[in-house]
């Protein structure tokens, strides 16, 4: 079930209502962000720190060639929410955030990429957004994608138009990395995905066992630090290879749950 709501303010609540506790996994997946980790810890942890009451990051290393493993280490060492696992070899995005996944303690998951591709600060928004509609996925998207190009923006506005043929949601950004997940919504399902299909696989398996996906747009911030491999033909041909794999299962489990 999708709903569109607009909600309060960032971490705003009614008048003199108190809010839900929050308990939440960050999840970010790396591979060769030796240029971005920091930047990612200083700005996740004073964000998680204001909009969370219990919280945790879970840095998940894919086998990075550089040194993106011992700078989240030796953060690691000074603050004990934070957790770092290591790949032995690139698994891809899928293989990655699915350790992850799995390794996350908090009632609700978290997920971004390590470029900061929207302000951590917006956390609040999306645990408000959950609280005022009662979702089980908050997923956001992007309100202004022309910083990225003309080309990758016409390779997303297609992509999301696979996704809602083949495998039947409607989302306007289902590979924007800013999923908020409950974890009790997220542990029964079997996700297969080793690459970059990983995004829509997950959205798409959360509404066939019934998710409420609340959206939400946000601003933007294409990268500026390290290297993007989303767009590069071993990825797409990757994503389209894995959709065509796992795109019947998907809709056969939706009949089923119907």
């Amino acid at each position: 079930m999708l709903r569109a709501v607009t909600p309060r303010e960032p971490g705003s609540s009614p008048a003199g209502a108190a809010r839900p506790a929050r308990s939440v996994s960050l999840v970010v997946p790396m591979f060769n962000e030796e240029k971005s980790v920091s930047r990612l810890l200083d700005v996740a942890i004073p964000a998680l720190e204001e909009h969370a009451d219990d919280w945790e990051i879970v840095l998940v290393d894919d086998g990075s060639t550089d040194a993106t493993l011992s700078l989240a280490r030796a953060r690691a060492e000074a603050e004990p929410r934070l957790r770092v696992i290591a790949h032995a070899s690139n698994r891809g995005l899928g293989g990655t955030l699915r350790t992850g996944f799995k390794a996350a303690r908090r009632d609700w998951i978290l997920y971004s990429d390590c470029d900061l591709p929207w302000d951590l600060a917006e956390t609040g928004r999306l645990f408000r957004a959950a609280e005022i509609t009662g979702a089980d996925v908050v997923s956001a998207y992007r309100l202004d994608r022309t910083g990225e190009g003309v080309l990758r923006s016409l390779y997303s506005f297609a992509y999301n138009g696979l996704v809602h043929l083949l495998l039947g949601i409607v989302l306007r950004d289902v590979n924007f990395s800013c999923k908020l997940i409950r974890r009790s919504f997220l542990e029964p399902l079997t996700l297969k995905s080793e690459g970059s299909f990983i995004d829509a696989e997950l959205l798409a398996r959360c509404v066939a066992r019934g998710a409420v996906v609340q959206q939400v747009g946000l601003d933007y911030f294409p990268r500026t630090r390290g290297l993007s491999t989303l767009s590069s033909p071993r990825t797409v041909l990757t994503i389209l290879r894995e959709m065509a794999l796992l795109a019947p299962e998907i809709r056969a489990d939706r009949r089923a749950k119907r």
